[in-house]
């Protein structure tokens, strides 16, 4: 029994929602997205809200019965709103710099890195004075966001001894007691 499976999706004004042999396109105010989903699972429409169901009780309809309830509802919101992620380079000399749609960093290896980033999404860097630097990752595809934003992350990893690297805006890092000397 898929609980968020069976919430409700609700679809706001200037919202529409089509699917059409298993491909379901969300349009909005911020753009377009598409989906393809098994042809299988029936979507319906009334009065502002938008249900999925699936068509048997088979173990591998269950399953995809939430995710492809997950996926629409982000494409809503996506459309609609819209996501942004924020990371933060932690360590001296660390600095990010954005021209159009290519991040240009310095991460303390001997050569800069250049970093293009997909056109669906807007990147931004800035510094603020005293505090370390932030990239924004703004865009309608939440997957996308994620997907480019933990590939800057994984230039430069988090370690746990002084805590450097890029990580969130407020993500916590477990720290990690180094050596002591002995007698």
């Amino acid at each position: 029994m898929s609980r968020i499976g069976k919430k409700s999706i609700e679809i706001p004004s200037g919202v529409t929602i089509e699917s059409n042999n298993g491909l379901v396109t969300v349009k909005g105010p911020k753009g377009t997205l598409n989906e393809k989903i098994d042809a299988s699972f029936e979507i319906n429409q009334e009065e502002g809200e938008l249900t999925v169901s699936r068509p048997t009780e088979q173990k591998r309809h269950k399953s995809l019965h939430g995710l492809y309830r997950s996926l629409i509802n982000n494409m809503v919101v996506g459309v609609n709103e819209g996501y942004k992620k924020e990371l933060e380079l932690v360590g001296v000399g660390y600095k990010a710099t954005a021209q159009g749609n290519t991040l240009e960093l310095n991460l303390g290896y001997s050569h800069s890195i250049f970093f293009a980033v997909p056109e669906e999404v807007k990147v931004s860097a800035e510094t603020p004075k005293g505090k370390n630097p932030i990239v924004t990752l703004e865009g309608i595809d939440k997957q996308l966001i994620g997907q480019v934003a933990a590939k800057l992350k994984s230039l430069r990893k988090v370690e746990p001894y002084k805590g450097k690297g890029i990580r969130f805006v407020g993500e916590q890092v477990r720290r990690k007691a180094g050596k002591t000397a002995s007698k």
